[in-house]
């Protein structure tokens, strides 16, 4: 079996930078882990004025421009799509959404079901709407016919940072990510290989 046997897409949208931090560092552990990797971005959809008016913003924007918007094409040659999105009053970001509601063509030849997903998060406050950001993440995985891996507390590290459902942080773009993210990001990631693996390679061609 090859080193990297398995196509993996981190697919997200980051505003100020913390998801697209945490995007890089799954996108990286997931190489690691033998995966062949896609980083890719959702398109932005605010005003420019908007993101100008935030340096955070408008930094983080200058930072991540060589970082290809995903496509539909990036769907089809994953195996595992690892999907990021800040939380927006508990629910996920429009960047991201509007990405999923360009996808009914592909999901209705049913070119979405039996991939493996899984997703990540940030919050500017603790109890910001993580878990049901991810939650509400999780919904259209169920819709695609997806194959759902979440963290879950498989790894002693779990019960440090608290969340089963998926890699999180607290924190803006003052708030570097701390170990508990660094390491529930290399887990996560580490975890949708070992099983995007098991399944593609587990699988029969008349299964």
């Amino acid at each position: 079996m090859p080193v990297h046997d398995v196509h993996v897409a981190v697919i997200y949208y980051s505003s100020t930078g913390t998801i697209a931090e945490l995007a890089r560092l799954i996108a990286d552990a997931a190489e690691h882990a033998g995966a062949d990797v896609r980083l890719r971005r959702a398109a932005e959809l605010a005003p420019q004025t908007a993101i100008d008016a935030n340096p955070a913003w408008a930094a983080n924007a200058a930072a991540t421009a060589d970082i290809l918007e995903a496509t539909h094409e990036d769907m089809l040659w994953a195996d595992a799509v690892i999907l990021g999105t800040p939380t927006r009053f508990g629910n996920v970001s429009s960047q991201l959404k509007q990405y999923f509601d360009t996808l009914g063509g592909l999901w209705q030849q049913g070119r979405l079901a039996d991939k493996v997903y899984s997703g990540f998060t940030a919050s500017a406050t603790r109890h910001g709407g993580q878990e049901s950001t991810l939650l509400a993440l999780y919904q259209t995985v169920h819709h695609f016919g997806g194959i759902l891996i979440a963290p879950g507390y498989t790894d002693p590290a779990k019960y440090t940072d608290g969340n089963p459902y998926g890699t999180s942080h607290v924190g803006g773009p003052d708030t570097p990510l701390d170990d508990d993210a660094r390491t529930a990001a290399r887990i996560q990631a580490e975890r949708v290989v070992k099983f995007t693996k098991a399944i593609k390679h587990g699988l029969s061609p008349t299964s």
